[in-house]
């Protein structure tokens, strides 16, 4: 029985470390972006989520409005989209466009005149990966897959086997379209989250809207440096 214990024990560390290795890519400093010359490694990376970052001194009380650009899809030869279709890729980032859009204007007036107080946002998805249909809302359940997930939830690092959404953020001052941040951040679900293993591109989605949560909240955040 002992032995028998142990087998599983053994058989479940197995499972978790082959699972691991079943997550997205990380970023990485993508060379075809105009910030990516300034881009270093966030030593502030906490959650793991944004590798990579530039920051200037900036009051950010003085802005108001905001110039949303148009979603950009990277093509550059270290774009990250694996076998995603470029149908996929354009669902996703007009899936990005409206819901910034739309988390940002609660916040920002958006304008299209670079007038002072107008802050020019420009986001660059970067990459995606799929959830793996079936077998990545099947790995929440089985015993190894729900073990390690767990413990990535608690962690807030990503599931097994689910899609997750890479993308870049560049900030300008509208007026003399002067760089004040940027970062490359990568979204996804909470790893126990399954209604987001739903569908290919379900947790892409759900990774955009996370992304798009956190960006308002830094931009609001008016005393502080993003």
């Amino acid at each position: 029985m002992v032995k028998l214990s142990k087998s599983r024990a053994l058989a479940m560390l197995a499972g978790c470390a082959a699972l691991a290795a079943c997550s997205s890519p990380d970023p990485v400093p993508y060379s075809g972006l105009a910030s990516s010359s300034r881009l270093a490694p966030n030593l502030q990376d906490e959650d793991k989520r944004t590798p990579y970052r530039f920051a200037s001194p900036v009051d950010w009380r003085t802005y108001n409005k905001l110039i949303l650009d148009p979603v950009a899809v990277y093509r550059g030869a270290d774009q990250q989209f694996d076998d995603l279709s470029e149908e996929d890729k354009n669902d996703l980032a007009s899936y990005m466009q409206k819901t910034f859009a739309e988390k940002l204007r609660r916040s920002f007036i958006q304008t299209q005149t670079p007038a002072p107080g107008a802050l020019r946002i420009k986001l660059t998805l970067t990459g995606a990966a799929s959830t793996t249909m079936i077998l990545g809302t099947l790995s929440h359940f089985d015993i190894a897959g729900g073990l390690y997930n767990s413990v990535q939830s608690v962690r807030g690092r990503e599931g097994t086997l689910t899609g997750s959404v890479s993308y870049a953020v560049e900030i300008y001052d509208a007026p003399t379209n002067r760089l004040l941040t940027a970062f490359i951040t990568k979204q996804y679900p909470n790893a126990m989250n399954i209604t987001a293993t739903m569908g290919s591109l379900g947790a892409a989605k759900v990774g955009i809207e996370k992304g798009a949560d956190a960006l308002v909240q830094q931009l609001t955040r008016r005393s502080e440096s993003l």
